[in-house]
């Protein structure tokens, strides 16, 4: 006897993570984004009027881009249309905006959100230009690197920039009230390792919902994490760091005007957060030498000398232990003084050499190894040096059609007063034998 079929059962839903589940259904419930949702910020001012132009959403992740796109259709009417430019070419545009077109038709808009836009190329940025200036689509693209590098001008130019910043401790925090609400249970942690919980997610709101999601499944009945049971149940979040774009660039930026700043706590945290976010210390070592040469200069002669020094100390040791001689590095050029007349000196000469051409020396210090030449003046009443006092001739040195020039001018500080001192006194000496005193 043939047993009866089992009755069909539709499949379970899938499992929808928290953050999802707690995606927010009006604008006021975002939260860390109050500059702009709050009374008279951009968002609110959208909502009110009803009526939505093409916007750049520029942000970090977990931070409410997503989110915000998919209210702004909602309050305004428009259909909306959602692709990533890690996953898109320009074959889907094209049917993306053949949809949006045929709706226009229909008197309905659409509202095209692009995750991750400036993943796309020029000339994909290019194609939606037609259709924003027609109003085919309303173009929202989220980004998490800076607009001004990674976007075309030409859609710059028609898109608004609104900046969303990372979630703040208290916005995290808030984010995990509602947690608690939304799943009618409180999260197994105590007070530190709440406030350790919201660190770990280092301003990004998705990774809070999805850390405390970790907690719930780890935790069994009645057990209560400290901070260091949470830190053994969840890994560290990589520090939000991409060592081609924007992080790179904002941090060894930071390190280096803090050394200049003279600054040691500062840079060496810095110097500290690339580290450990994976950053070669091979690009920190260079970038250490430059501005041991650029903003200490010959205030300190031993600044390029130690920067070398680390560079080659780590090559030595590798990791980790060669990014301590790197830190000691780091620590010496904050503490030394500064100077950047070297560098302006150069920068002045190196103009000066582009703008006034092929000039001659003056013959009188040049060699003569033919008797032509001698015949032509070449080193005539030429004042070697070591014979005159003091070791200084006081000669010119100068091409005549361009006189005498001015690039080095040491301050009063370091190693530097002293070449002031020398500079000074070796004026003096041309003046007195040039017959000017």
């Amino acid at each position: 006897m043939v047993a009866p079929a089992e009755p069909h059962r539709p499949p379970a839903e899938p499992h929808r993570p928290l953050a999802d589940r707690m995606r927010p259904a009006v604008l006021s419930d975002l939260v860390g984004q109050e500059h702009l949702t709050g009374p008279g910020g951009a968002l609110r001012r959208v909502v009110e009027a009803r009526s939505l132009g093409s916007l750049v959403l520029w942000g970090p992740p977990g931070t409410g881009k997503t989110t915000v796109a998919r209210l702004l259709a909602h309050e305004t009417d428009l259909i909306f249309e959602q692709i990533s430019a890690i996953f898109s070419g320009v074959a889907d545009l094209k049917k993306v905006f053949e949809a949006a077109r045929l709706r226009q038709k229909m008197g309905q808009g659409t509202l095209l959100f692009v995750d991750e836009i400036h993943r796309f190329n020029r000339a994909q940025q290019d194609s939606f230009l037609p259709v924003m200036e027609d109003g085919t689509v309303v173009l929202i693209g989220a980004t998490t690197e800076n607009p001004s590098f990674a976007l075309n001008a030409a859609l710059l130019s028609r898109a608004r920039v609104l900046t969303f910043r990372p979630l703040d401790e208290a916005a995290i925090l808030r984010l995990l009230d509602r947690a608690q609400k939304q799943e009618a249970r409180p999260l197994p942690l105590d007070e530190a390792a709440r406030l350790a919980l919201a660190r770990f997610a280092d301003g990004d709101g998705r990774a809070a919902l999805t850390l405390a999601e970790e907690v719930w499944r780890a935790a069994g009945e009645g057990e209560v994490f400290d901070e260091a049971g949470l830190a053994s149940v969840i890994q560290r979040r990589a520090p939000v760091y991409d060592k081609s774009e924007d992080g790179h660039y904002n941090l060894i930026s930071a390190l280096h005007k803090c050394v200049r700043g003279s600054d040691p706590d500062a840079a060496l945290y810095y110097f500290c957060r690339m580290c450990d976010a994976g950053e070669d210390p091979r690009f920190l070592a260079r970038r250490l030498v430059r501005m041991a040469v650029e903003d200490i200069g010959l205030a300190d002669p031993q600044a390029l000398i130690h920067a070398r020094a680390a560079a080659e100390a780590y090559e030595q040791l590798g990791s980790p232990e060669g990014e301590l001689a790197l830190a000691n590095a780091v620590i010496y050029l904050a503490t030394a003084p500064k100077s950047n007349a070297a560098y302006t000196a150069y920068k002045g000469a190196l103009a000066t050499a582009k703008r006034a051409g092929s000039l001659a020396p003056p013959k009188t210090i040049l060699n003569a190894p033919t008797r032509l030449m001698k015949e032509e003046g070449y080193g005539a009443d030429y004042a070697y040096d070591h014979d005159a006092p003091h070791a200084f001739s006081g000669q010119d040195y100068w091409p005549p059609a361009l006189g005498r020039q001015l690039f080095y001018d040491p301050p009063e500080r370091g190693f530097e007063r002293e070449i002031r001192k020398r500079l000074e006194f070796w004026e003096k000496l041309r003046r007195e034998r040039s017959g000017r005193e």
